[in-house]
C-alpha cells in the first residue's frame, strides 16, 4: 500500500482506504462532457470486499477519533478548508472538466467547499461549548447532556455538486467525531480523488476517512447494508434514496436522505418583472439546471404571463451554450450521456402530452464532441409529467395562475417539497407564501437557488427524510448525577 499523497492529476485515480492509496477490482473512465475526446482520466472501481475493508478500517479508527479533542477536529477541518481554497483554481478547472459547469460556476462551488470545511471547524468547537449541565427538578441532582459521535458514517454523494455537497457531509461527520466511508457518484471520481488527496494530508489517523469509488449497485448497497455502518447520508434521486432507506431500515440504522425537488417559482402581477425574469433564468437554468433547488415550475399570474414568457424566451435565446472552459460560455454541457438522453426524453414526453415548446429542447453540435443541449422552455399544465417529475436538467415549464390563491395551490401541487420562491412587492403575500407553501426552503424576490451553506437546509414530502444538523451526526446521552 502506497501512503504517498496522490496529486490531483494522477491517473488511474485510486481509492483511499485506511490511510493509503489502493487499486481496485476493475477500472473505468471519467469523461469530459465538453469534449468526449479528452477524458479526465481512468479510475478504479471497488468491489464488495474492498468496501468491507474500508468500513472495517473506519470502525477500528473510531475509538481514537471519537475521543479526539474538539480543537484537534477543528484544526484538521480548518487545514482541509485552507488547502481547498489555496488550490481552488486547479480544483475549479477539474470540476468544470468533469461535470461541465462553466468555470465561474465551478469556482463558486470550489470556494464554497473550502468555506464549508472552515465553518465546520468552528462547529466542532461550538458543539462542545453547548454541551454541559442542565438544571434538575430535584435538589442535589445534576443533569448532564452530551452529544456523542455515532461511529461509521456512509456518505453517498451526487455528481451535481461533487465538491460542495461532499464537503458538507464529510466535514459534519468529522466535526462530530465520526469516521467516514465516502462513495462519490461514478461520473465524478476525479473530483472525489482530488478532495481525498487534500484530506489525506490534514493529519487524520488512518481509517478515519476512506474513499471508495464504484457503482451504487455494489459499493453503495454494501455501505447501506453493512452492520458496522451506523448511519448513511445520501443525496441523489428519490428512487435510489428509497432503496438506501429500505436497506438501512432492515437493521435500524440512521438515515438522512436528500432527494431533490420539483421547485415552484411564483411570479405575481405586482412583481418587478425584469427582476423576476432574471431570478427565473438563474434559478431554472443556472448550472445547466442540474441542481436540486432549480426552479422547474414557473407559476406566473395571468396579468403578466405573456410579457414574462416573452422576456424569458428572449433571455434564453441570447445564451451561449458551449465548452465549459471556453471564455464567454453561459451554459456548459449536461453532465453525462444519461442526463442528455433524459432531457431529450422529457422534451418528447412534453410534446406528446400537449405542452407547447416555446424554445430549445434539441441536442446541439459544437466544435468539440460533447453533451450539449439547448435549454427548453414549455407552456404546460400542472398535471403534465414535465411539471411533476424531476428532470434535473435545463427544462422548465410555465404554468398560468388566475390569482395568488391559485398560484399557491399550483406551488403545492407536487409530491416534492424542497424549496419554493415568489416574486412580489406585497409584504402580506410574501408572508402568507412563506407560511403556507409546502417546502423546507423559501426565497422571496430571489432565485430558488439563492441558499447559503451556513443556514439550515432540508425539505419536506418526497424531497427529504431524516434529521439534519447535529441531531443526525450524534446521539444524545443524558446523565443524572447525585451530589
Amino acid at each position: 500500500m502506497n501512503r504517498d499523497p496522490v496529486p490531483l492529476a494522477a491517473s488511474p485515480l485510486r481509492h483511499y482506504i485506511n490511510g493509503g492509496w489502493e487499486t481496485g477490482a476493475t477500472t473505468g473512465v471519467s469523461l469530459n462532457p465538453s469534449d468526449l475526446d479528452e477524458p479526465v482520466g481512468e479510475y478504479v472501481r471497488a468491489d464488495v470486499r474492498q468496501t468491507d475493508t474500508a468500513i472495517e478500517a473506519a470502525h477500528l479508527a473510531f475509538r481514537e477519533w471519537s475521543l479526539a479533542s474538539a480543537q484537534r477536529r477543528a484544526d484538521v477541518l480548518d487545514a482541509i478548508g485552507s488547502e481547498v481554497l489555496a488550490r481552488r483554481d486547479e480544483l475549479a478547472q477539474l470540476l468544470a472538466r468533469e461535470v461541465g459547469k462553466t468555470l465561474p460556476e465551478a469556482m463558486i462551488e470550489t470556494t464554497r467547499a473550502g468555506q464549508i470545511f472552515k465553518l465546520l471547524a468552528a462547529e466542532a468547537l461550538r458543539a462542545v461549548a453547548e454541551s454541559g449541565a442542565s438544571t434538575s427538578g430535584r435538589a442535589g441532582v445534576e443533569v448532564d447532556v452530551t452529544h456523542e459521535p455515532l461511529g461509521v458514517i456512509g456518505i453517498i454523494a451526487p455528481w451535481s455538486a461533487p465538491l460542495a455537497i461532499a464537503a458538507a457531509k464529510i466535514g459534519a461527520a468529522l466535526a462530530h467525531g465520526n469516521c467516514v466511508v465516502f462513495k462519490p457518484a461514478e461520473s465524478t471520481p476525479a473530483c472525489a480523488a482530488a478532495l481525498a488527496s487534500i484530506i489525506s494530508r490534514a493529519g487524520l489517523p488512518a481509517g478515519v476517512f476512506n474513499l471508495v469509488m464504484g457503482s451504487g449497485r455494489q459499493v453503495g448497497a454494501r455501505i447501506a447494508a453493512h452492520p458496522l455502518t451506523s448511519a448513511i447520508s445520501f443525496t441523489g434521486s428519490a428512487e435510489t434514496g428509497t432503496r438506501v432507506l429500505q436497506a438501512a431500515a432492515a437493521r435500524q440504522a440512521r438515515v438522512q436522505l436528500e432527494m431533490g425537488g420539483k421547485n415552484p417559482f411564483v411570479v405575481l402581477a405586482d412583481a418587478d418583472l425584469d427582476g423576476a425574469v432574471d431570478a427565473a433564468l438563474h434559478g431554472a437554468y443556472g448550472s445547466t439546471g442540474q441542481r436540486s433547488t432549480a426552479a422547474a415550475r414557473l407559476i406566473v399570474e395571468r396579468a403578466v404571463f405573456d410579457p414574462f414568457v416573452d422576456a424569458l424566451r428572449a433571455k434564453l435565446a441570447s445564451l451561449t451554450i458551449d465548452h465549459a472552459l471556453k471564455h464567454g460560455t453561459d451554459m456548459g454541457p449536461v453532465a453525462n450521456a444519461a442526463q442528455l438522453q433524459r432531457n431529450l426524453d422529457y422534451v418528447r414526453i412534453g410534446l406528446q402530452e400537449g405542452a407547447h415548446l416555446l424554445h430549445g429542447g434539441r441536442q446541439l453540435e459544437r466544435a468539440t464532441r460533447g453533451y450539449f443541449f439547448e435549454p427548453a422552455l414549455f407552456i404546460g399544465e400542472s398535471e403534465h409529467r414535465i411539471a411533476q417529475e424531476e428532470i434535473f436538467g435545463p427544462l422548465a415549464v410555465v404554468l398560468r395562475a388566475d390569482d395568488y390563491d391559485h398560484a399557491l395551490h399550483l406551488a403545492n401541487d407536487t409530491t416534492y417539497g424542497l424549496c419554493a420562491g415568489i416574486c412580489t412587492r406585497s409584504l402580506s403575500r410574501a408572508r402568507h407564501f412563506r407560511r403556507h407553501v409546502h417546502s423546507g426552503l423559501v426565497t422571496i424576490n430571489l432565485p430558488t437557488t439563492a441558499v447559503e451553506h451556513h443556514a439550515p437546509g432540508g425539505g419536506r414530502k418526497a424531497s427529504a427524510y431524516g434529521a439534519t444538523g447535529a441531531g443526525f451526526w450524534t446521539a444524545v446521552k443524558t446523565a443524572y448525577v447525585a451530589d
